[in-house]
């Protein structure tokens, strides 16, 4: 009798640290256990994929505060079981009315800057919750805001990735009061790992928005603690900005990739940069190369290298700038761009295509029974986005518009009113017209060279969901300068074997690469869930 398994449990693909979940009903993915338990909540008692997605989120903004929050943005990508659709919400901020690039200029600034209000937008988390439920949830925003008004008042221990990046943002915290108290213990130093933390200032907040809706945020005491804390710290937000913000319903942008549809948000936010690389890519046969190997990691980074010089010069708020998605993604343009990548060596310098005429954020997936899928992700930019807390509501203001020039010429110049080229970007992916996966790589600019990364090593490599995301990635690190640098977790060999094709390539920093969740969804409607082990995070099912 023989005792070798009739099956491979890795495929000799990547050796993952963990098995992927499964299940046949609902299933939850984020970067921290406990508000995948909060959507689960949220599933078991009868809500859908929008009604828990809602509630992981905003507990994300308790568990982890320094990655996502009401005072920040949104954006997501739904699957519609019934009319085997995908729409994608646009839950980003506008720049303040009053705010200019001469503004910048009187004050000495060449650049936006990363902290104080100067970079603040209006946030647009609380409304793009709203949107959701109103669309495709079943329950009320009180009820799926429960789960993060007990965290906030009663407290949770601190986990540790989380705590780690709690300590890298000390000294933004400490640069405010309001901050200080809010979010360090006596106002000094972040909690540590498993230490008991409470925020009754948010759960203030989010009671009054359980109780008022939206409008509790965008109009009253809330809105007018957001004002006066921009009229402190010199910045330009007006309740007239607040009040009369609102999110876009868009249709998705999309390219075929083996077979399969791939989903993003359009600009002003970066999913287009994801597209581009994928184009390029559909060109090689990628399957052909040994997972990680260095011919693979060359191929993909000169794609990416491609996508974000595209990205750079053409993605912007399309209210506002001809944002020419439909030539970016033509086979035409892919196949201009192919012709540049090298087997042998390293572009030297990227440049845009001629076009042919005519760091901190959570992500969270959701697959309801009923075949329903959000893939979110929700964010403050950088750790606890501006540093600054709107007095005593506790929550962090976000950062969008540090993601602005100040180029007259260029498409993505600040302007009032105006939507920031933006970082975060959901996925969802469809074989026919239905599901196949709902995923995304959390990050700054790592998140479309994760996707991309994600989708090769799932649909070229055959890896699940789980070995997937725990697979080594490369990140570009400096995406819009055209440079050859990379960073790599992948080992010695691999890292000179690109070096000796000339990218720059060295080791990654420690905390980078950002993190993911990701679900897949077999021919027999079983879901197959991964959870990133960079993060904190788990999949969670029933």
């Amino acid at each position: 009798m023989t005792t070798e398994l009739p099956f491979s449990i890795t495929g000799n693909r990547y050796p993952s640290r963990r098995s992927v979940v499964m299940s046949r009903h609902g299933m939850v993915g984020a970067s921290q256990p406990l508000a995948a338990q909060a959507g689960l909540r949220i599933l078991l008692a009868g809500g859908n994929a929008a009604d828990a997605a809602v509630a992981v989120a905003a507990a994300l903004n308790v568990l982890e505060p320094m990655s996502t929050g009401i005072g920040g943005d949104a954006f997501a990508l739904v699957y519609d079981a019934a009319s085997r659709s995908v729409s994608a919400l646009n839950g980003s901020g506008r720049a303040p009315r009053a705010i200019s690039p001469q503004v910048f200029a009187e004050r000495g600034l060449d650049h936006v800057p990363s902290d104080g209000m100067l970079p603040v937008t209006v946030p647009g988390t609380v409304d793009a919750w709203a949107a959701l439920l109103a669309r495709h949830g079943t329950l009320s925003l009180a009820r799926v805001l429960t789960p993060a008004i007990e965290y906030a008042e009663h407290g949770f221990p601190v986990s540790e990735i989380i705590a780690a990046s709690w300590w890298r943002a000390t000294a933004r915290l400490q640069a405010h009061p309001a901050s200080a108290r809010t979010y360090l213990v006596n106002g000094w130093r972040p909690p540590r790992p498993g230490e008991i933390f409470r925020q009754p200032n948010l759960a203030r907040s989010l009671r009054q928005i359980a109780e008022g809706g939206r409008d509790a945020f965008y109009n009253g005491p809330i809105a007018d603690a957001i004002v006066q804390a921009s009229d402190q710290y010199g910045g330009f937000l007006s309740r007239e900005d607040l009040a009369t913000h609102y999110s876009t319903w868009d249709t998705p942008i999309s390219v075929t990739y083996r077979g399969h549809t791939v989903y993003e948000c359009p600009p002003n936010g970066q999913g287009l940069t994801a597209l581009l690389g994928l184009n390029i890519l559909s060109g090689f046969d990628m399957a052909t190369l040994a997972p990680g190997s260095v011919a693979a990691l060359h191929t993909e980074i000169e794609a990416m290298r491609l996508a974000f010089a595209d990205a750079a010069t053409y993605i912007a708020d399309p209210a506002h700038a001809d944002v020419p998605a439909d030539a970016l993604l033509s086979e035409q343009h892919a196949a201009a761009r192919r012709r540049l990548i090298q087997p042998d060596r390293a572009m030297r310098a990227v440049a845009a295509g001629a076009l042919p005429t005519g760091h901190d954020t959570v992500y969270l997936t959701v697959v309801d029974e009923a075949g329903n899928a959000v893939s979110l992700i929700n964010s403050l930019y950088m750790g606890f986005g501006s540093g600054v807390v709107a007095g005593e509501t506790g929550i962090a203001l976000q950062n969008r518009g540090a993601c602005f020039v100040l180029d007259p010429a260029h498409r993505n110049c600040l302007a009032p009113g105006k939507r920031p080229y933006h970082t975060i970007i959901p996925c969802m992916v469809l074989r026919g017209d239905r599901l196949w996966s709902s995923f995304g790589v959390m990050g700054g600019f790592m998140q479309p060279q994760g996707h991309v990364q994600m989708l090769v090593n799932m649909l070229d490599f055959s890896m699940n969901p789980q070995e997937a995301l725990d697979a080594p990635r490369f990140e570009l690190t400096d995406p819009y300068g055209g440079s050859q640098a990379v960073a790599l977790e992948h080992d010695a060999a691999t890292i000179a074997g690109l070096s000796a094709l000339g990218h720059q390539a060295a080791p990654g920093r420690a905390f980078g690469f950002g993190g993911g969740q990701a679900i897949v969804v077999d021919e027999n409607g079983v879901r197959h869930g991964g959870s990133d082990k960079r993060k904190d995070g788990c999949v969670v099912a029933y």
